[in-house]
């Protein structure tokens, strides 16, 4: 089970890193950047994986221990 999510995270990271790509292109004038390529775009997805997950994780923990308690 472990296995398949990691083998499917994969594949997201790279889409992910296409999408934000594509809206930074779209709204980099409303925003006020510079549109930027694939690699800084990868860059920045690694990044917010690295903050994102665990937070994610964490929240899925003590969700299921506040289930366990009632």
């Amino acid at each position: 089970m472990h296995a398949l999510r990691l083998m499917s995270a994969g594949p997201m990271f790279f889409v992910s890193s296409w999408i934000l790509m594509l809206f930074a292109g779209i709204v980099h004038h409303d925003v006020g950047i510079h549109p930027f390529g694939y690699e800084t775009s990868m860059i920045v997805t690694i990044g917010l994986w690295l903050v994102i997950a665990p937070a994610v994780e964490a929240l899925a923990r003590s969700s299921r221990r506040s289930h366990h308690r009632d």
